[in-house]
């Protein structure tokens, strides 16, 4: 743990979180304050940079992310369209920006795929996704990586958790670039476990946007193609996500069966 206090040949070493922490208290209470308002202090600054409060922190931020979505209803874009007030580039750009703001919200991004689509037509549609899905997933790997994962490390001990933090840890780009690929794997899933392994940002961040394109792109031309629902691109667009969600599915039942084997 980052605050931990560890003893090496006789001599105490402090680590660079515990000491930065100690160092605010003391210029905070000042050279001539009690020596136990000093000890209070510092331990309060403790507990509150502690693994658990940073985690606590951590809930608090994502529950009033999900709040503030049910109350404004970002999905009113599909049926109210973009405010008249932005156009052109800056539309997409702040398109992008609320998409990502939403995917740590949990809004669902097929949703946000159809809307970008059904806004833009399918290219800046799908630019505008796709920003936003780097976007969204490098907020919530960072939040993660800063604030859960010194709590959640230490949970890791069952035999399949071991085994995917291994897999994110040693072979990072290939492995998030699969789950991006899987449609089986839930978007913050996969941000929040790669925050908790010990996997590079930008190995992640290139491994959702290389991994993202193909199903992105398959709902951007569906929401750009959904007022001719009988062209060829907006059913070739439907197989695209159609078919990739049915092998998934046909995968993940025939993997029930085999453990249930064993």
């Amino acid at each position: 743990m980052f605050d931990a206090t560890t003893r090496s040949g006789g001599t105490a070493t402090v680590s660079p979180r515990t000491a930065a922490a100690e160092l605010a208290v003391a210029a905070a209470v000042g050279p001539s304050a009690p020596a136990s308002a000093t000890g209070l202090a510092a331990r309060v600054t403790r507990v509150l940079l502690s693994p658990w409060a940073r985690l606590s922190l951590l809930v608090a931020l994502l529950a009033s992310a999900a709040t503030a979505v049910l109350l404004f209803q970002p999905q009113q874009l599909l049926t109210n369209g973009w405010p008249p007030q932005l156009g052109g580039t800056a539309a997409v750009v702040a398109y992008a920006v609320a998409y990502g703001l939403c995917t740590v919200a949990f809004v669902p991004r097929p949703l946000l795929n159809l809307a970008a689509g059904a806004l833009f037509g399918w290219q800046l549609g799908l630019a505008s996704a796709l920003a936003g899905t780097v976007l969204g997933a490098g907020i919530a790997f960072c939040l993660g990586r800063a604030l859960g994962q010194e709590a959640l490390r230490p949970l890791l001990r069952g035999k399949w958790l071991k085994a995917a933090d291994g897999q994110l840890s040693r072979h990072g780009f290939r492995s998030m670039l699969a789950a991006r690929l899987f449609p089986g794997v839930p978007f913050v899933a996969a941000n929040y476990c790669a925050a908790v392994s010990r996997m590079g940002l930008l190995p992640f961040l290139l491994a959702t946007g290389l991994g993202s394109i193909p199903n992105t792109a398959a709902y951007a031309i569906a929401g750009a193609r959904a007022s001719t629902p009988t062209s060829p691109a907006f059913l070739i667009a439907l197989a695209c996500i159609a078919l990739p969600g049915l092998a998934g599915a046909v995968v993940a039942w025939r993997r029930r069966h085999q453990l249930r084997g064993r």
